[in-house]
């Protein structure tokens, strides 16, 4: 088994049939005997000699030893075994090895690590029934060989990986070939691929994708932001497939020209054709690949598109065996084209605690880590510089060029400096490599190559989009973008050449799209530059203030769950535009309003803490202490969250003031509202005769001015008051009541707690059976909208329902993950649902004694929300 952990040295072999896709095609059913055979064959060697199967790749296995002598000795005997056909069906496989070792990262089964790409280069330069090993096992074996069995030298290859050189050697046994063609190096195939100097990360899945594209499309672009790695991808899948190009793989770097009509004359450079008197060289180049097979690479097209689009155009019309593979910060948009958008590197989740081996397991965590030893030999990823690390790659969007500028950083300043230092990004992330273009030295470089190439109205739009936080969608960027030079009918247009050009990511499942960080940073620096900050964030302001209103409805009515799910991609605008209030006239006004209009997602979602910290800064703005109605129903807001967390003399004078508003600024309504929060707040405190007379006031008024929505507001308090006071019968057709309305309105969540109320009812007359269906379709309910809040209380009910049935493990486990819920949203639990909870409860831990009860709550308490929903769901069908 594979464990999850960074090992010592292990040596690695990879094996593969030559020929395979050819025997498929001529010979399926034997080929499918045959290499049912060899699996069997390959793994009874590899763990004959101690070795571990990790997988098989294909026609293929990939297996790790402790000793490298042990892996030559399961080569040979593999390739003794296959030259009996009789185990094999009859049909020949011929097999070629490569034997390489390192240190690897295990986990999830599998090894990982520059010595494992390196072995399988290794095992790609063979023929079939060769065995090749690196320098290094070579080393480690010369003298331990078995009788008969020695290593020829090869000498230096240029493997695909197009790193440095590796001296290989042929393992030669007497009862096996000993003759091969040259390998299948670099040398093999005519090419100018340049060798690199640093290992290539990550990108396997990518790499395998652009190589399966290039099999069949003649043209593929790869497409992304500066930085994000388009070159290097690109020259590892043009080696990847020299094989199947014998007349040459030529890459044509384009960066430096900026004359477009000189791109036929760099191609010519490269190929070897030469211009003739007469006709122009592009015809000489038509010439030249009408009966060539050639993959051409051109590298870096952004600036020529239209040269690059018309030269690849003709090329490909006049060679049909000539394949291009171009990389460009835009796609060529020639017919026949084939895009692949290349992404930034995987990167650690944010808000999580990694341990080294799980953060390694992250391709952005690997480049950086490695740049960084690379740049300070000392540098290790420890437990003490995790956190740092997992900040720097997130923050740098997985952007290869960004992390390898920050890890060249290393040199002076520690990680945690590094992170801190990410704020001004442009000003750190400088003095890169001295021989790349100037362009590709900085950052900020990098990425005004790309804003100079766009047009007035794109750079307009693109400065305006750094206003969003979290994302936008269309509609926000049309309202948000419009103004100047950019009219509303021109923001889609502008928007898909950013998104073409890689400047906007789109996120086509959500329908948003969003900037990496690091655009948006330079976007902002640009709207300063531009002085369109103010009038740019005032937009955004309107945008989401017109949102948050039109929310207030919805979030109460049958759309409730598609309304949830709409503002929580847009709560980081929404917290911006809520900061931008303090900075614009009548900001104050517009503030409280926000915040009121958004009260229920805050409290439904279970981030009471955050809600009830914008509102309150709301209140506290200069100009938002007039008496207004804005206020009254902002106060009321603060109230109602301050009340579910339990601060009830903070919410009471919140209600207070309210009241004092409401009473002078009149309005039944109103005032019914604010009687209603008033009476909550006398019963969290206890005063139950004055919450009894608030609240009785508040229902007179809402059936006197015939408002269903603030009558049922008005009865479900009234009836927990009822409930805490042991008059069950004369709670329950005030919740009944409730129901009806909530159902009739369309409230979902608000179902769900008179569900749960009166549930709770029906457990304390012994009703379990009434109290499942009740409780089942509120857990239905919060499921579907997404509530939290409906959940928690879901869960408790849950644990309440088990008491009453005597299933006393169940009750145990539903209470713990409860009160897991309730810690995580900060909400403390009413005085009446702790008043009826808590004898439950103790005839629980009675039942199953302390130890086991207490063992019973942790297991619940340490599973997630949804784990906890998702049991509570199956335990109420099951019950039927």
């Amino acid at each position: 088994m594979i464990t999850g952990e960074i090992s010592g040295i292990v040596t690695i072999l990879f094996t593969d049939v030559e020929g395979s896709t050819r025997l498929w095609e001529r010979e399926p059913d034997q080929m499918r005997a045959a290499l049912a055979r060899h699996d069997v064959i390959a793994r009874a060697a590899v763990q004959a000699h101690r070795g571990i199967v990790v997988k098989t790749t294909g026609d293929g296995i990939h297996a790790v030893f402790d000793d490298p002598l042990d892996a030559v000795e399961a080569t040979l005997k593999l390739q003794q075994a296959l030259l009996n056909l009789g185990d094999t069906g009859g049909t020949l496989l011929r097999v070629r090895c490569g034997l390489h070792l390192g240190v690897v990262e295990r986990r999830d089964n599998d090894v990982f690590g520059t010595p494992v790409n390196r072995t399988a280069r290794i095992m790609a330069a063979a023929h079939g029934g060769q065995v090749l090993v690196s320098k290094a096992v070579a080393d480690l074996i010369c003298n331990r060989l078995p009788n008969g069995v020695a290593l020829k030298d090869l000498g230096a290859v240029r493997l695909r990986d197009l790193a440095s050189p590796e001296r290989v050697y042929q393992v030669v046994h007497p009862q096996l070939r000993q003759d091969f063609p040259a390998l299948r190096s670099l040398e093999a195939t005519p090419n100018n691929l340049p060798q690199q100097l640093t290992s290539f990360i990550g990108r396997e899945r990518q790499q395998a994708e652009v190589k399966a594209l290039l099999g069949s499309n003649r043209l593929v672009t790869l497409v992304g932001v500066g930085g994000i790695g388009k070159t290097r991808l690109a020259l590892q899948a043009a080696a990847d497939v020299l094989d199947e190009h014998p007349d040459g793989v030529w890459l044509v770097e384009l960066a430096p020209l900026t004359d477009p009509r000189l791109v036929p004359q760099a191609l010519a450079s490269v190929v070897g054709v030469k211009e003739e008197a007469g006709p122009p060289v592009q015809e000489a180049l038509v010439k030249f690949v009408a009966d060539r097979q050639l993959l051409l690479v051109l590298d870096n097209c952004e600036h020529l598109v239209q040269a690059c689009a018309e030269l690849a155009l003709r090329l490909l019309q006049s060679g049909p065996r000539v394949k291009i593979l171009a990389t460009s910060r835009e796609h060529l948009n020639v017919t026949g084209e084939t895009i692949h958008a290349v992404p930034p590197l995987a990167i650690p989740q944010p808000e999580r605690n990694f341990m080294p081996a799980e953060l390694a397991q992250y391709e952005a965590t690997r480049l950086f880590v490695e740049r960084a030893m690379a740049a300070q030999p000392a540098f290790r990823l420890t437990e003490q510089n995790t956190a740092a690390v997992a900040d720097v790659c997130q923050r740098l969007d997985g952007i290869p060029l960004a992390l390898e500028l920050a890890a060249a950083r290393v040199r002076a300043l520690s990680v945690e400096e590094i992170a801190a230092r990410l704020t001004d990004r442009f000003g750190l992330l400088t003095r890169g490599d001295r021989t790349a273009l100037p362009r590709q030295q900085t950052l900020r470089a990098l990425i005004d190559w790309s804003y100079d190439l766009l047009t007035e109205r794109e750079r307009a739009l693109l400065r305006r989009l750094a206003v969003f936080a979290g994302g936008f969608t269309l509609d926000a960027a049309e309202a948000v973008g419009a103004g100047g030079l950019v009219a509303g009918a021109d923001v889609l247009d502008a928007l898909t050449r950013l998104v073409e050009k890689s400047l906007v990511v789109p996120e086509p499942d959500i329908g948003r799209y969003r900037l990496l960080e690091t655009m948006r940073q330079y976007a902002h620096e640009r709207v300063r530059e531009a002085g369109e900050g103010d009038e740019t964030r005032g937009r955004h302001l309107r945008f989401y203030t017109a949102l948050a209103n039109e929310a207030e409805q919805k979030l109460q009515g049958p759309e409730q769950g598609a309304w949830l799910a709409r503002l929580d991609p847009e709560r980081e605008n929404l917290l911006s535009a809520h900061a931008w209030c303090d900075h614009v006239e009548g900001g104050a006004q517009l503030g409280l309003e926000m915040v009121h209009d958004v009260e229920l997602y805050w409290s439904y979602r279970g981030l009471l803490t955050l809600g009830q910290r914008v509102t309150v800064e709301a209140l506290a703005r200069a100009g938002a202490r007039r008496p207004t109605h804005a206020r009254c129903r902002a106060l009321v807001s603060a109230a109602n969250l301050s009340y579910w967390m339990g601060r009830y003399s903070e919410a009471r004078g919140h209600a207070e003031e309210a009241l004092a508003i409401a009473r002078e600024l009149g309005g039944e309504a109103r005032l019914a509202g604010v009687l209603r929060i008033m009476g909550r707040m006398a019963q969290g405190q206890g005063d139950l005769a004055t919450a009894r007379a608030h609240l009785e006031e508040s229902i007179a008024i809402a059936r006197q001015v015939g408002d269903p929505l603030l009558l049922a507001g008005a009865l479900n308090p009234l009836a927990e008051l009822r409930r805490e006071e042991g008059d069950l019968e004369g709670a329950e057709p005030l919740y009944t009541e409730a129901l009806a309305l909530r159902r009739a309105l369309g409230d979902s969540s608000n179902v769900a707690v008179n569900l749960l109320n009166l549930a709770m009812i029906a457990i304390a007359h012994g009703a379990g059976d009434r109290a499942r269906a009740m409780l089942l379709e509120a857990v239905v309910i919060a499921e579907q909208t997404g509530s939290r809040r409906m959940g928690q209380a879901a869960l408790e009910v849950a644990a309440a329902l088990g008491a009453g049935l005597g299933q006393w493990d169940d009750a145990a486990w539903f209470y713990g993950a409860a009160e897991r819920q309730l810690k995580e949203m900060h909400i403390r639990r009413a005085p009446v649902d702790e008043e009826s909870l808590a004898p439950l409860m103790a005839r629980v831990r009675d039942a199953l004694g302390v130890p086991a009860f207490a063992q019973a709550e942790a297991t619940g308490h340490a599973g997630s929300y949804e784990e906890a929903m998702a049991e509570a769901r199956t335990w109420l069908e099951n019950r039927t």
